[in-house]
Parts: C-alpha cells; structure tokens; sequence
C-alpha cells in the first residue's frame, strides 16, 4: 500500500503543478483546472493517509520537530507578507517626487473617471519587449482605481494577435482603442499612444453623444483660428478639439445673418473693429434664446461693444491695467499676472496663476439689469500694486503710466466677469433656461504666446465647459511630461565616471587585502 501511497504523492503534486500553470496560462479553462486541484489534494491525501506510520516515526524524531518549528515560523513570517500585501492592495498610497508629477493623474482626470455613466473598454497593442508596455499597464492601472469599475483594460501583442489588431485597424504600436456602449451604439475611439491627456479625452469622445459645435466670430480683426503665429488661435483651436467640440469660423452678414441654431457657444476673439448693427442684434437674439458667448474685447478698440455688453450688467472699461506684480514674473507693467480668483464653478480649486496681455478693466455693475446675475471671475494685484490707467495718450505716446487719485481706479481690479441672463425667446422645452455670457478684458492670454503659459490653458477651456454646460469638466487639466536631462561638464562627466567605478571598488579592494595580511602575520 505504501508503494501506491508513493505514487499517489508523486501524481498529486504533478496534478497540482498542472493546475497551478492553467491559472496562469488559461485562466479561462476553469473546469479542467478544478479537476486538476481536486485529484491533486486527493492523490495527497491518500500518499500521507498509506505512509502515515512512516510519517508518525518521521516526526517523533528531534530533527523532526525542529525542522517543524521552522515551517511554522516560515509559514508564518509568509502569511504576515501575504496579509500585508492584501490589506496595501485594498488600501495603499502613491508618492510622486516628479518635477510636474508626471506619475499622477491630474484633477480632471479623476473627475471624468469618478463620473462615467458606461463602462469603458481599453485595449492597448504593444510588444512584450517595449518599454513603454509597462509604462502603460501602470497607467491603466490608475485609471481602474479611480473609475468604480467603470474602466477594463488589457495589453495585448500584435503579433500574437493578429486578428485582434485586424478587427480594430491597428497599423502601429503603441496604438490604444477606447470602446465603449452608449445608448445601444458601439463607439471606438483610436489614440496613437497611452498618453494621460490623450486618453482622458479619448475617454471624455468615447463616452459622450455627438459633438457640440463652437463658432468664432470672424470679419472684425479676431484672432485667426489657422493662423500658427504669436498672435494666432491654432493652440486654443487645437485645445478646443481635443475635448470633443467642433470649431467653425462665422461670418454673420453672409447667409441668413444669425447665429446657427446648432452652436453651443459664440466665440469672439478680439475684435479690432465694431461690429455692425445687425450683428449686434443677431448676437443679442442668440443669448435671448439661451445662448452662450464667449467675448475676449481688447483694450481701446471695437468700444461699441461697451453699450452692448451693458445690457448683461458688465461695463468694459476704457483703460489699461498696469501691474507692478508682473515684473516680479519677468514681464513688464502691461502683462498682467493673475493670482486672485473670485468663487464660481469655472475657478473652483484653480489656484495657478494667469498670465495676460495688453487687458482692460471688465467691471460687474452694482445694479445689472433685472433677472441678471453678474459678478467679476478675476482680478488683478490688490493695493498700490496695480490700477486701471485711463490716460491712454501718456501709455501711447510717452510709454509712461503713474496712479492719479480721483482718475485711475486702484487694485484690485476685475479684468474678467461672468453673467447669467435670462433667456426670454428660449424654445418651449426650454423655459427657464439661463443664457451665459463670459467676458474678458484681453484676447492675447488664449494665443499661440500665452496660452500654454501658467493656468491660461487650464482657465479657457474651464471657460469653454462651464458655458456647454459641462462642469464635471472643469479642473486642471493633464501635463504633457517633460524631460529633464542632466548636462555634466568634462570635469564632472570624469568624476562621476572614477569614483564610483574605479576609487571605492579600488579602496574597498585595498582594505580586503590589508585585512587579510594582517591576520596572516596574527597567526
């Protein structure tokens, strides 16, 4: 019996090497690896119940005990490891020392994680031997942690999956698909790599119905949306497109000289000349029907739209903002830095500083018209530091500013508000709706030049969701990594090549051999 309990034992523990490989080789064969576990235990159940006189004498013994005891302690010091590791699975905590965090998932992130209404799908194409695979899996798994179980993921190899990289179109590696069900339609969002900015925007386009539509306003001097120069709009276009707008240029004398009934928001750029009467009025029927506008009104030009901006309790002030602060920042006394924030959903949390051109004081009226709520959004430098300068020809012509009591308004002062204004001509499923209207005193802030400086970019595209309606987007956004490499002279490059590989391994040698002559003279 004791020659079958021996090969029982022998069968066993094959029986379990088998089912121990199907877990991590086939995870999905679960019946043939329960078969396998279960006639596994049960070879060794039988193995010790044929040899156990034999293993009663065995254990009588004191090596037997000893080597007992230390089974237990090792068993022991194991399960201690194994319940750390379960309780720092369920409960652990990430330290990130990078320059720009780089390692941590921004604010927004997290908002667009923690509300996904669907389950969302990743799957990532990338060798075994790629570096960045891990880099990704690392990623995708903050991502899991923060969505409630919303976010799965898995990595797969190309070439090992063909029909799988076929299926979804996937030419390249490093290609990442986003799928995901939404309202009974399958949509598919492909992204060139596993970038955190990349995939919480494919995540917010994967997740969301259609594309809302922005119009910029064109004809009057405005900032050019194709234009790549200092003072041009292809960042903030290219920024708006990322979060899953579409952006067209508007001109409304052609057509049918209104605001088209798809647009989300009206942008208007800086405007260098009026605009006419009957694009007032166009303007001004668009937020009566609940509209939202977006207006960026630079210093000293296009002041009809001062008379126009007051019918929503905002008075545009025709003056300059001289900052003291700025020079502080590198900058001169008419590049405003912004560091105070009044309360309100676009600048909650959002305590970066914002950087700013030539901008002109934009002021919340005490008393706005009736059903208008008003209130400024930022301000520049309190105290002595800055003031709203009005003598435009000492700016212009002597390039000299100074505070007049009486004629200049001291800091702090507002260079950005925001109103709510009833929408009285709204459609009839939407009575009681609120038009939005977002005014700053510069247009330079959101150009090629500024707008990746500080939190400019982070504030416009607040701006953006607050006005679609879409708050559950606004935070800080994702930084794009930086490399930070160490530039070492002659001399250094020297140093740090012999001390490490040629000084201590030498002295660490040299004591080895002084201590073994002298307990050789010892003895």
């Amino acid at each position: 019996m004791r020659r079958f309990g021996n090969a029982a034992v022998i069968l066993g523990i094959v029986l379990l090497g088998v089912a121990g490989a199907l877990w991590v080789t086939r995870p999905h064969w679960e019946i043939p690896r329960a078969v396998a576990l279960v006639l596994g235990a049960v070879g060794l159940l039988f193995g010790v119940y044929a040899n156990f006189g034999l293993l009663r004498d065995l254990l009588s013994r004191r090596t037997a005990r000893y080597g007992i005891n230390v089974a237990v302690m090792v068993l022991l010091v194991l399960g201690v490891i194994v319940l750390v590791e379960a309780v720092s699975y369920r409960h652990n905590w990430r330290l990130d020392l990078t320059e720009n965090r780089r390692n941590s998932l921004s604010p927004q992130t997290k908002k667009v994680l923690q509300g996904l209404a669907v389950n969302v799908q990743a799957v990532a194409f990338v060798r075994p031997d790629q570096p960045q695979k891990r880099v990704t899996e690392d990623l995708f798994k903050q991502y899991t942690s923060y969505s409630g179980g919303k976010f799965s993921w898995q990595v797969v190899d190309p070439d090992r999956n063909p029909g799988l990289a076929k299926r979804y179109g996937v030419q390249a590696y490093g290609t990442v698909v986003l799928e995901a069900k939404v309202k009974d339609q399958i949509k598919e969002e492909k992204l060139t790599d596993a970038a955190e900015e990349k995939l919480t925007n494919g995540l917010i386009r994967v997740t969301r119905e259609g594309k809302r539509v922005i119009y910029v306003l064109a004809g009057h001097g405005e900032k050019a949306l194709g234009s790549q120069e200092r003072t041009g709009f292809s960042e903030a276009k290219s920024a708006i497109e990322k979060a899953n707008y579409e952006i067209k240029e508007l001109i409304l004398l052609r057509g049918e000289g209104k605001v088209p009934d798809d647009a989300a928001i009206l942008l208007i750029p800086g405007p260098q000349k009026d605009l006419l009467p009957q694009e007032l009025q166009a303007t001004e029927k668009y937020v009566a029907r609940g509209g939202k506008l977006f207006l960026m009104l630079d210093p000293f030009v296009a002041d009809g739209l001062i008379p126009f901006l007051q019918k929503y309790g905002v008075t545009a002030g025709r003056d300059v903002i001289v900052d003291r602060l700025s020079r502080a920042f590198g900058g001169d006394y008419l590049l405003p830095v912004v560091l105070q924030y009044e309360s309100h959903a676009i600048t909650k949390e959002f305590n970066i500083a914002t950087v700013y051109g030539v901008v002109r004081s934009i002021t919340p009226q005490d008393k706005p018209p009736e059903g208008v709520t008003v209130q400024a959004l930022a301000k520049s430098s309190a105290g002595q530091g800055s003031w709203a300068e009005t003598d435009r020809e000492a700016l212009e012509k002597r390039g000299e500013a100074a505070f007049t009591p009486g004629k200049d308004v001291p800091g702090p002062v507002p260079i950005a508000a925001v109103a709510t204004v009833p929408a009285k001509d709204a459609a009839e499923d939407r009575k009681g709706a609120k038009a939005r209207v977002v005014v700053f005193g510069d247009s330079d802030w959101a150009s090629n030049n500024l707008l990746n400086v500080q939190g400019n970019r982070d504030l416009f595209l607040n701006t953006i969701s607050w006005l679609a309606e879409e708050e559950d987007l606004i935070a800080v956004r994702p930084k794009e990594s930086r490399s930070t490499p160490v530039f070492l002279t002659a001399s250094q490059g020297q140093l740090l090549f012999w001390l490490p590989v040629v000084v201590l391994p030498g002295a660490v040698l040299i004591v080895g051999i002084s201590v073994v002559t002298r307990r050789r003279r010892i003895h």
